[in-house]
């Protein structure tokens, strides 16, 4: 709901009521949105993270628990010409998600990219084991 009171002028009270009823409220799963896909012996996760930078996020792989956490804090503060706080706004997020993705994956099986607020990350679907090559034996 909007209000539209009749002669509003810009920045009044009815203003900081219009932001507050039009600001979006997220829970952690509506903010950590998961699509998982795999492709060509490789999972694929892209994670929507809408209004987070790069530098928010934080992944970290134990006991084959692959885990993402997201933390924002804002701080809006708007004066007046003598100075004086007319308006003052803070916002704290964080959210989390942990996905078991299995013991033999390691740390640098993972790729991580981040762009347009998406996560995406790329991980093997089973542990990559290196090409064997054929070996031979000496005669003694």
């Amino acid at each position: 709901m909007k209000f539209s009171p009749v002669n509003r002028t810009a920045n009044s009270v009815f203003d900081l009521f219009d932001d507050v009823i039009n600001t979006p409220f997220f829970t952690a799963n509506q903010m950590m949105k998961t699509d998982i896909r795999e492709k060509d012996g490789k999972y694929y996760f892209d994670i929507d993270l809408p209004g987070y930078a790069k530098e928010d996020i934080e992944i970290s792989l134990y006991n084959g628990n692959l885990s993402i956490k997201a933390a924002h804090k804002t701080s809006n503060e708007e004066k007046d010409d003598k100075g004086t706080v007319i308006r003052q706004e803070r916002y704290t997020g964080t959210c989390e998600r942990s996905f078991y993705v299995g013991d033999a994956i390691r740390e640098t099986d993972i790729r991580a990219s981040f762009n347009n607020g998406i996560l995406t990350l790329e991980i093997p679907t089973a542990e990559q084991k290196e090409k064997e090559e054929k070996k031979y034996i000496d005669i003694l």
